[in-house]
């Protein structure tokens, strides 16, 4: 365990912090004043006709104002004296048998950066002594926990939904610790994977090997299905069946997968050769992404427009299919504007990253009319403090390039006989999270993406590396 992280054990996560700071927006944008915030916590949830629970996932709003993840639980913040009240589920005796003995109002108060701590029976007591102080409370109806709340307050979805949005967008010391504790752990699973790979012969294996090294880690859960694929399965985006098997036929990997730690996310792509040995044309594409992400990286500072940061990518891939021959040589401007590129580059060069994957604040826009912006989800200029992902790729997809190929127009920018080399690659991306500072960027993300040192990561587990790496974690 790193300083860092030990130094986190002994920290409460910045609850009041983070409610003053979503007031000042509020404040700032609607002119309120002496308002109270309420929010609704998830809570368990049977599945039909079972006494067997649904996973539990926090809701991210509620637990940026609290720091809480125990099901059942609500937080009010009253700008005013800057309180902030955690309010526990009512214990039910009987589910002690079940479920152990619940946490106490002390223990709460010690754990969570919290001024007061109730149970919800309190609740009706102190909204209705808000309403005789003629204070008003503003809330998200979040979920039907927070239903019976919402009918009697004031909703206010857009008015505090933007105040917390923009109090997300920029992450304090805390949560940039606890990302790059997630970030560490990612790190070490996708070198697990790499390094199984003489025992993965199933994409449900990869998917596997990184699940087993997270949880060993303590990171129980994901923001986000992994993402692990072989071959021609790489060209589906948000490939999620991870049950294909990997055959000789299949020269690709790709795995986009990330460790959660106290609700916070990671998010890493990282592509290899099944057995060590790139092919021609698969290094060819892997080296094109990798261009991509080196040129917009070296943009990535306070001030910079995403939009063109995301625009010079497009711009980068249609120098290198020229130059591969998959485009033809004709004029790059005439390329670009024709938008041939979003369908081998279909989506944004990355996203926000926080409590959420594609984290809150962006400003998409997904009715743009502009092809290569229309999926772009951070629509704003960097500031110090973003969490984001920087995510070219590039994809050979036969559902995206279905009606070019079948359009004399589209298909005077493509060489056809070359592209048909590029179909069993599938698709190539690569993703790190980067932390935006003063001018720049710091990377959080420390897993290779050298293709020669992942080649020899792979080569080595062919001679005993799994076993010698299963041994260190």
């Amino acid at each position: 365990m790193t300083q860092e992280s030990c130094d986190l054990m002994h920290l409460k996560y910045p609850a009041k912090a983070h409610a003053k700071k979503t007031y000042e927006f509020l404040k700032a944008s609607k002119s309120k004043t002496n308002v109270g915030i309420f929010l609704s916590g998830e809570s368990l949830e049977l599945h039909p006709y079972s006494d067997q629970t649904k996973v539990f996932r926090q809701n991210r709003y509620f637990y940026y104002l609290s720091g809480c993840e125990i099901p059942g639980c609500h937080i009010l913040y009253e700008a005013g004296i800057e309180k902030l009240t955690l309010f526990l589920p009512n214990v039910d005796k009987e589910d002690i048998m079940w479920s152990g003995p619940p946490i106490l109002r002390k223990e709460a108060m010690e754990r969570f950066d919290v001024d007061s701590v109730e149970y919800a029976v309190r609740i009706d007591e102190v909204l209705a002594d808000l309403s005789k102080k003629q204070i008003p409370v503003l809330t998200l109806n979040l979920n039907k926990w927070s239903t019976p709340y919402a009918k009697r307050l004031i909703e206010s979805e857009s008015d505090v939904m933007y105040a917390l949005d923009e109090s997300r967008l920029i992450k304090d010391s805390f949560e940039i610790s606890l990302m790059k504790k997630a970030a560490s752990i990612t790190d070490k699973c996708h070198l697990a994977v790499m390094s199984a790979t003489p025992i993965e012969s199933n994409e449900t294996h990869i998917h596997a090997e990184f699940m087993y090294h997270a949880l060993r880690q303590g990171s129980k859960y994901q923001l986000y299905d992994p993402i692990c694929c072989a071959g021609p399965n790489c060209s589906t985006l948000h490939y999620v069946k991870n049950d294909d098997e990997i055959g000789q036929d299949k020269k690709s990997v790709l795995i986009d997968a990330g460790a959660e730690w106290k609700c916070y996310a990671s998010d890493v792509t990282r592509c290899f050769p099944i057995n060590g040995d790139w092919t021609k044309e698969h290094l060819q594409i892997y080296n094109i992404v990798l261009k991509m992400q080196q040129v917009t990286m070296e943009m990535i500072k306070p001030g910079a427009l995403w939009d063109d940061i995301h625009l010079t990518a497009h711009r980068v891939l249609i120098k290198e299919f020229i130059r591969l021959g998959i485009f033809k040589n004709v004029n790059e401007e005439a390329i670009f504007e024709s938008d041939i590129t979003t369908r081998f580059f279909p989506h944004g060069l990355g996203h926000l990253l926080g409590l959420d994957t594609h984290d809150v604040g962006g400003r998409p826009n997904y009715d743009d009319t502009n092809q290569k912006l229309r999926y772009l989800r951070l629509r704003r200029e960097l500031r110090k403090g973003m969490v984001i992902t920087n995510e070219p790729g590039v994809y050979f997809s036969p559902f995206l390039l279905h009606d070019v190929l079948n359009d004399a127009k589209k298909m005077e920018f493509i060489n056809e006989t070359v592209l048909n080399m590029y179909w069993y690659v599938g698709g190539v991306r690569i993703e790190d999270d980067l932390l935006v500072t003063d001018d720049g960027y710091e990377n959080f993300t420390k897993i290779t993406s050298d293709p020669q040192k992942i080649s020899q990561i792979i080569k080595d587990s062919y001679e005993g590396g799994v076993d010698r790496f299963h041994n260190l974690i």
